[in-house]
């Protein structure tokens, strides 16, 4: 057998023996949990959720995965390492899953997606923390500094299913991806290959349906499908873990790129960030509610929030789920390797981001695989990223910008005076 033969048997192992381990299923907490426990609260009687999980065996998938791991490893072919990779990403969440609720889930999940405190990438020791705590004072200064204030908006998730519905035909061929609505979900989205789910009894504002288009459906979604069609590794349209910081980088960078973001969402990912670093420093469920409730968020958005956090984590303090470590360390990286790639000339390696559900270093490693079609250009792009010039204009903007020192600056003399030719 040659070696794509057996790279496609290999991959063809490797997407049966993930399909049924899903990080967000195991992890969700009943919806019946959240009105008792915020009644109680406003009787300043309240009581932690008793959280259930349920048990899943996936010690036979959990075989399968090691063995796939050790022959792909012994490969010789370099894709061999992708397959490898992402069966462990899946035998780590395997084990995850497995210590739901105990603090051993806590370390496996620093594992797998990092933790709050650690230096990003290219930082000079920066923090996820520092960057959160940065775009927490810049929105309280915006708003300190604003007497104008955008009216709330109080849109259903029918609202925005219906909007989101009407941006995904500009990309995929009609009903390929649906938008449904799910009363279990700690997010107010998620996205899979074909469906993205919305959170009932949840209002979004007048930013969020754009937001989850450019975020769930032309970033997860298009990635997983582009992903499922490559010939070889069909593995690369899965959501292994590995990949999850690069995704929701990816993601939100994407939000960034096309005036999606808005400050309020920088907002609610920093307070994220901020809440999963006092948790795993010891603070407890009560304490994280309160953090939010105290940051004006809703009671029914603070204890969304908090579950999110807490998700297979013991509630007493000290333990977390870290998935959330992973957005602005995401984004960060993401922006970085965009400008990178833009000023060395390879913004052809951003197509290649999005042929499936790669990490940086996979997309700069494989490049070579797409040149004799091993891997293949994706079919779907998002828009912003089809109109080239608009995005070299941003990132050439981008670059220079990211030259000048702020704190040399000279506000009565620089801005001071306008010179009229």
């Amino acid at each position: 057998m040659d070696e794509l033969n057996q790279l496609k048997a290999l991959d063809k192992e490797l997407v049966a023996a993930s399909k049924n381990i899903k990080v967000l299923s195991a992890f969700a907490w009943d919806s019946s949990l959240q009105q008792p426990f915020i009644e109680n609260w406003q009787r300043g009687k309240a009581t932690l959720p008793d959280v259930h999980y349920p048990k899943t065996d996936h010690s036979q998938s959990m075989v399968q995965l090691d063995s796939i791991a050790t022959r792909a490893s012994a490969l010789e072919h370099p894709l061999g390492n992708y397959l490898k990779e992402t069966a462990l990403s899946y035998l780590s969440v395997a084990r995850m899953i497995a210590s739901l609720g105990t603090p051993q889930m806590t370390e496996l999940s620093i594992n797998i997606y990092g933790r709050p405190g650690q230096p990003l990438t290219g930082g000079d020791g920066t923090t996820s923390v520092d960057a959160a705590e940065y775009f927490l004072a810049v929105g309280s200064e915006f708003y300190h500094n604003n007497a104008l204030h955008e009216a709330d908006y109080c849109i259903t998730a029918d609202t925005v299913r219906n909007e989101i519905e009407s941006g995904l035909v500009t990309v995929f061929r009609e009903n390929e991806v649906s938008v449904v609505i799910d009363s279990h979900l700690a997010s107010k989205a998620a996205a899979g290959a074909r469906r993205i789910r919305l959170r009932d009894a949840t209002h979004f504002s007048v930013y969020d349906a754009e937001q989850l288009l450019q975020h769930e459906a032309f970033v997860h979604s298009l990635t997983a499908l582009n992903g499922r069609r490559q010939p070889v590794i069909s593995a690369m349209g899965l959501g292994a873990p590995r990949t999850t910081a690069a995704q929701e980088g990816l993601a939100t960078f994407a939000e960034l790129v096309t005036g999606a973001i808005d400050i309020a969402r920088l907002e609610r990912i920093a307070m994220r960030i901020i809440a999963t670093d006092m948790a795993l420093g010891g603070a407890d469920f009560f304490d994280v509610f309160r953090y939010f409730v105290e940051a004006d968020q809703p009671h029914v958005e603070s204890f969304n929030s908090t579950m999110r956090i807490f998700r297979g984590a013991p509630l007493t303090g000290g333990h977390a789920f870290t998935k959330d470590a992973v957005y602005l360390r995401g984004m960060l990286e993401v922006h970085t390797f965009f400008r990178w790639a833009f000023k060395e000339q390879k913004l052809r390696l951003c197509n290649h981001f999005f042929a499936g559900r790669m990490t940086l270093g996979d997309v700069i490693k494989y490049e070579e695989f797409f040149h004799d079609n091993t891997l293949v250009e994706p079919r779907y792009l998002p828009p912003w990223m089809t109109r080239t010039t608009g995005l070299a204009g941003y990132l050439a903007f981008s670059v220079f910008a990211n030259s000048i020192n702020l704190t040399s600056l000279d506000t009565q003399h620089d801005f001071g005076e306008t010179v009229v030719v």
